[in-house]
């Protein structure tokens, strides 16, 4: 995120630790495409819906039970916010965005919709509120640095994602459609991280960036 969190002490360290959960991205793309080539995308998500079963398996024993679990219960104190408590984690909502977005969009808009919730947020939280020095006039919680940092990782991601296997031809750089459809994603993504403050933005981002990707492209196609 690029605010600091609210009634909480912020820790640098802590918060970089904390994102680094994100990079649970970086499994499921693992996972989904390693199961897609052994079986197919439906065996794929149908793994990844089995770990999310999982994960809200030790949720329940965490939040309805109270059960100490020695290992899980100090990495979730450590990882977590206050806030999030008695509450479901990102983790959850991260994992429930990706199988959204790997159901519905082509790979390429679901990969980068996955990837830009990781590193545009991680950027975005560790640039904005590290040397955020210049706040956003009507939100002095969010700082220009932040976003800045954001949307050009966010951009960044798209390129090496639309365009991984293509370095062999610099023709690439003129397809316009393409180039057209990260400006969207990225720039939806940074928006919607900025505008959040209560929902959880491990699920926002992915869908809303996803689906205007998606809308993009079938936009684009039609008109031209």
């Amino acid at each position: 995120m690029v605010k600091k969190p609210e009634k909480e002490d912020w820790n640098f360290k802590r918060e970089l630790a904390r994102k680094f959960v994100h990079f649970l991205s970086i499994f499921i793309l693992l996972i989904y495409f390693i199961a897609s080539d052994f079986f197919n995308q439906r065996i794929a998500l149908f793994i990844l819906v089995l770990i999310l079963i999982i994960f809200l398996e030790f949720e329940y024993l965490r939040i309805e039970i109270g059960k100490n679990i020695p290992i899980l219960n100090n990495i979730w104190k450590y990882l977590r916010r206050k806030k999030e408590k008695d509450k479901l984690g990102g983790d959850i909502y991260f994992l429930i965005g990706a199988i959204l977005v790997l159901s519905i969009f082509d790979i390429r808009i679901a990969m980068a919709a996955i990837l830009m919730t990781t590193f545009g947020d991680l950027s975005a939280a560790l640039i904005g509120q590290r040397f955020g020095y210049h706040p956003l006039g009507f939100m002095k919680d969010r700082a220009w640095e932040g976003i800045i940092a954001e949307f050009v990782v966010d951009v960044l991601i798209g390129f090496f994602v639309f365009f991984w296997g293509f370095w062999n031809n610099l023709n690439f750089l003129t397809n316009f459609e393409v180039w057209v459809i990260i400006g969207v994603m990225s720039i939806t993504a940074t928006f919607v991280e900025t505008i959040i403050y209560k929902l959880d933005d491990n699920l926002i981002i992915p869908v809303f960036s996803g689906f205007a990707g998606q809308m993009t492209l079938l936009l684009y196609r039609f008109i031209f």
